[in-house]
């Protein structure tokens, strides 16, 4: 049998049927003296209050190493392997994490083998991996099958957002390429993606109301240039109700489909702060999405 895990940053779908067939490994936020297990968080209840963090912005950690090892061992003895999709590396040490408690557990049980995917990003925009792996695992193909699915799921995803400023990815170091906007905080509101592992800026315009425009327009061409749509989620950082009201006024409509709205994990909210945009997969690889050898994101025994 083949298990397959994900870390709490990964937005499963509750009525999604392939999130029952997940372990996750839950992430931590700290916040005012408390640490909040991501996977069990009153997410809404945390959000209201996050515009008002800028000053002192949570921090994140990963799953304990013992906790990664011991899920892993426990899979080794019942004879199981295991494929597990993780937030991007450049994002956090979730996957090196688990790499190294595959690695020791594959030491010690001859028989064990792993697929550990590196999904290059966080929240929506890496359920299409877990997806693609979970569809593969249950229609009885090989591991190495499910591993090279879950990698066309990283390849033909997208998340773009606008968030309502850049200091909270300023404050947590994370803004990467996105830091040529500093200079105008209070004039631009960026469109930003993900991209190689790491937060990149896709637009530069003039008002709120323009980048969540830009963020379907782009959408609409992915979808009509790459294979249609496969899914698709509203993504919220803050107030639920904006999102809410886009997603059934302008996004249904736009692409013809009943869409999730759902919060962007709190790790990844708290360093991007309020915010609003939407993460989609299509059928075919995204241009700009992954620029390397996409094999360099799975790592195997």
């Amino acid at each position: 049998m083949i298990r397959v895990f994900a870390d709490s940053t990964i937005t499963l779908p509750p009525s999604a049927p392939e999130s029952a067939a997940v372990r996750v490994l839950s992430l931590f936020v700290r916040y005012d003296g408390q640490e909040f297990v991501e996977s069990t968080m009153d997410v809404d209840a945390f959000y209201a209050k996050i515009a008002d963090m800028v000053e002192n912005p949570p921090t994140s950690s990963q799953p304990s190493a013992a906790e990664v090892e011991a899920a892993f061992e426990e899979a080794a003895q019942a004879g199981d392997d295991v494929l597990g999709v993780f937030i991007s590396s450049k994002m956090s040490g979730t996957f090196d994490g688990a790499l190294r408690a595959a690695r020791a557990v594959a030491a010690r049980h001859a028989g064990f083998h792993y697929a550990l995917v590196d999904s290059t990003t966080n929240s929506g925009d890496s359920w299409p991996a877990v997806r693609e792996a979970v569809q593969s695992v249950a229609a009885g193909h090989s591991l190495a099958h499910a591993a090279q699915r879950a990698l066309f799921g990283v390849q033909s995803s997208r998340f773009l957002f606008s968030p309502n400023t850049l200091e909270f990815l300023k404050a947590g170091g994370r803004i990467g390429r996105a830091s040529a906007l500093l200079g105008g905080l209070m004039k631009i509101c960026p469109v930003l993606t993900v991209g190689d592992g790491a937060v990149n800026v896709m637009a530069k315009v003039r008002s709120h109301k323009k980048a969540l425009d830009r963020i379907l327009q782009v959408a609409s061409d992915d979808v009509r240039d790459h294979g249609g749509l496969k899914q698709l989620i509203v993504h919220y950082i803050g107030d639920k109700a904006p999102a809410v009201e886009w997603a059934k006024s302008v996004v249904e409509p736009r692409f013809g489909v009943s869409v999730p709205v759902l919060p962007v994990s709190p790790v990844i909210g708290c360093h991007v702060g309020p915010a609003l945009g939407i993460a989609y997969q299509c059928g075919e690889p995204l241009p700009g999405k992954i620029t390397g050898n996409i094999q360099d994101y799975l790592y195997t025994s």
